[in-house]
């Protein structure tokens, strides 16, 4: 990782084009009505102008996909990992059956620029609040401003940027210190939001019914999941996909992982949740150890 990169993404401000996101829209007077029957987030308390994380769950609760819905004057715009988009888009093309719904694609159509750092500026304040400034939307977020446009207009808002573009691995590296999972890395179609810190973030436990609402709910109110999302604090540099063993035993594997200026070698990984906060973790293979951490 380049060391200039690191500190423009965590002294000033750097860039990454991840217009290769996922990204559909919907319209229709009843749009909102739809996609608060689908995913897990309370849809409908959404202000124009605002947005929230949500999640598309499997009939047993397991993550399809995890979600970024922006509500505007016209229409609900959403946004995804790559990896996810075929399912989410499946998802609401069958469900939209007898809805008076348009979907539309936009993932080729929009660009989408992220800007990291401390002075990454442009979007209202509070995570999610977006506005429309000329020709693109400005949105915040956990690690600085999304800038989403068409794609004709993409180069002209990388060029007005007062920015730098750094490299994705120091973009991945802020992720992992700020713990926020990635669907497709970290999380996939075997992981529950519970399991992933998602519940009180993306899912909502008093609206009305949604695919996959029984069995998240039960977990909530009743029990306990059998993984946790942590952070590991390495004591040597370990690849992706390293196994994770506690005395002996397999409880989990490394997701991510980077070697962090600030934190020194960390990564986030699922692990079982007898791996507690505090654990020394083993990395198979190997005499590297890794010390479970809470999320940031």
């Amino acid at each position: 990782m380049n060391a200039a990169d690191y500190r423009a993404a965590t002294e000033a401000a750097g860039w990454v084009d991840h217009s290769d996101r996922g990204k559909l829209a919907l319209s229709g007077d009843e749009a909102v009505a739809f996609l608060d029957s689908l995913l897990s987030q309370d849809i409908a308390a959404i202000p124009v102008g605002g947005g929230a994380d949500a999640t598309l769950l499997g009939p047993k609760g397991h993550m399809l996909a995890e979600v970024r819905v922006l509500r505007t004057e016209q229409e609900l715009l959403l946004d995804c990992e790559r990896v996810a988009l075929q399912a989410l888009f499946d998802a609401l093309r069958n469900g939209s059956l007898g809805w008076q719904v348009d979907l539309h694609k936009r993932t080729l159509e929009r660009g989408l620029i992220s800007v990291v750092g401390p002075h990454a500026a442009g979007a209202p304040q509070g995570e999610h609040a977006h506005a429309l400034i000329g020709a693109v939307r400005h949105i915040r977020t956990r690690l600085g401003v999304d800038l989403l446009c068409e794609t004709t207009e993409l180069e002209r808002a990388k060029a007005g940027l007062e920015a730098v573009a750094i490299g994705e691995d120091a973009y991945e590296c802020v992720r992992i210190e700020a713990g926020i999972p990635r669907y497709g890395v970290e999380l996939d179609a075997s992981t529950m939001p519970q399991e992933a810190g998602l519940h009180e973030r993306a899912v909502s436990f008093t609206k009305g019914c949604y695919v996959g609402q029984e069995t998240v709910a039960r977990l909530y109110w009743k029990g306990k999941p059998n993984r946790y999302l942590r952070q590991l604090r390495f004591s040597e540099p370990v690849a992706a996909g390293a196994e994770l063993l506690l005395g002996g035993r397999d409880v989990g594997r490394v997701a991510s992982s980077a070697v962090s200026p600030r934190l020194g070698p960390i990564g986030l990984a699922i692990v079982r949740r007898e791996a507690q906060v505090g654990a020394q973790l083993r990395v198979e293979g190997s005499a590297t150890t890794a010390t479970v951490d809470e999320l940031p």
